[in-house]
């Protein structure tokens, strides 16, 4: 493919992220849609028929040639990354595409005043034949309207089978779990979908097709951030997503196949499989532990052989650089154990390293039980804030630069360290906010089977094309 300059800006649809390309100043574009795990085929191996790569060694990729190799580069990365996602849908089932995508048709059960926000009960349509119930909570500042936009947190629940998604708005009587509302309170629009199984939620998930509730609670979520990306007054395109016990590892599940998901915040939410409960079998055993319905049934089939379980959380932690992670283990956790998180973070922490980004993963460790107590929380606010808001204000900021008519200079794109592979990576649209207003980019066009290199991310002035 030849090498053009061209001008790179990021819009958004409903439905993707795109990359617009457009050359000089004349109208002709190509479009690469950001890769989401739903448009992926499933490459790699099946976990049946190969060994798996070791869980605490991310450093390692399997080649076409089924040799094992040292992860060098993003794209050696994107490999084993690859093999991660197929390991997970080999378990979860295959993530669907177009056939499951239907209208949202989003109907308002109720409205409560909260004061600075207002507490809408909702119901969506996440596939044919199935409505989630959730909450969605709006700053009232939102909707007096002057278009003004706000970003919004994905808030999912842990488990409760009386209150179920109305514990993070503050229903029911567990304390510490009313993240939903508490961000509300700070300006964001936060939505609560239901967990499948639990409480008043409890679709037919096999006469729907799911292998398993886990999948289908990550389908759910999936297609609740598509719903914050329709409203008029929502930031589209980047969220976050927070989450305790079973919330906090189903926003890992559900960032690992969404890339919307910016930053990640997962509460008392995971250790390895293996040390879960000391790899006691009878936690094992069907309908116990991980292998129950509303999670994933096929987990069963692993007792006895924990370690060839196809992925584990070091992979799927890792699979989430270079975006923003924080993991809060408590010290005196009885479900997870915080020194087999500090395990997965040292094997995942490679990753964000490679992007040149270690310090994006975090983890706290707070002298409690099963708890996500208000200094967690609130830590856990001001990442989120530094996330989204910061975005946001860089984005405002290179819109009323260009408006202001400021001088222009060129940069090549790939001192950003953009990676190619036909799509847009998850930190690009943050990147390209962040730039100074002044800023245009030279880019040069990447095919489906190229990529750029990857260089010092400085950016570079270059003279403008004649």
């Amino acid at each position: 493919m030849n090498q053009l300059p061209v001008i790179l800006r990021v819009q958004r649809d409903r439905m993707a992220t795109r990359l617009l390309l457009a050359c000089g100043l004349i109208g002709a574009a190509l479009l690469v849609t950001s890769a989401r795990a739903d448009e992926r085929p499933i490459e790699g191996v099946s976990s049946s028929q190969k060994s798996r790569l070791p869980r605490e060694n991310l450093l390692v990729y399997r080649s076409q040639d089924d040799a094992r190799k040292p992860v060098a580069t993003t794209d050696d990365w994107l490999q084993r990354r690859k093999e991660i996602v197929a390991g997970m849908q080999a378990v979860m089932g295959r993530l669907p595409g177009a056939e499951k995508r239907c209208p949202l048709d989003v109907k308002v059960e109720e409205e409560v005043d909260c004061r600075s926000y207002v507490r809408r009960s909702i119901t969506y349509s996440s596939e044919p034949g199935s409505r989630v119930p959730a909450y969605l909570l709006i700053p009232k500042e939102v909707l007096r309207g002057e278009g003004k936009r706000v970003p919004a947190v994905l808030c999912l629940h842990g488990t409760d089978n009386v209150v179920g998604n109305g514990i993070v708005v503050g229903l029911g009587s567990r304390p510490n779990r009313q993240y939903a509302s508490e961000l509300a309170e700070r300006g964001y629009v936060t939505l609560a979908p239901s967990y499948p199984l639990l409480a008043k939620y409890q679709p037919d998930i096999k006469a729907l097709g799911w292998e398993s509730g886990t999948l289908k609670a990550v389908w759910d979520n999936m297609r609740g951030l598509d719903l914050l990306d329709s409203l008029p007054f929502v930031k589209s395109g980047a969220f976050g997503a927070i989450g305790h016990s079973l919330g906090g590892h189903n926003s890992v599940y559900t960032a690992v196949f969404d890339d919307r998901v910016k930053v990640v915040v997962t509460s008392c939410g995971l250790d390895s499989f293996l040390d879960y409960y000391g790899g006691e079998e009878k936690v094992w055993l069907p309908e116990k532990g991980w292998a129950q319905t509303r999670y994933m049934p096929k987990l069963a089939g692993y007792r006895g052989r924990l370690k060839e379980i196809p992925f584990d959380f070091h992979e799927m932690i890792g699979a989430l650089a270079p975006r923003h992670v924080l993991i809060i283990a408590p010290i005196k956790d009885h479900n997870f154990r915080a020194e087999s998180v500090d395990r997965i973070v040292a094997a995942a922490k490679s990753i964000f390293a490679l992007y040149g980004h270690p310090d994006r993963l975090r983890v706290e460790h707070p002298d409690c039980e099963h708890d996500f107590p208000k200094e967690m929380r609130d830590k856990s606010y001001a990442l989120i804030d530094s996330v989204l808001l910061a975005a946001g204000n860089a984005r405002q900021e290179t819109s009323q630069g260009k408006k202001a008519g400021l001088p222009t200079r060129w940069v090549n794109v790939r001192d950003l360290d953009v990676e190619g592979k036909g799509r847009m990576e998850p930190e690009m649209a943050t990147l390209l906010a962040e730039l100074d207003p002044a800023v245009f980019v030279l880019v040069r066009m990447i095919g489906r089977d190229q990529s750029a290199d990857t260089v010092a991310a400085s950016t570079v002035p270059l003279a403008r094309p004649k």
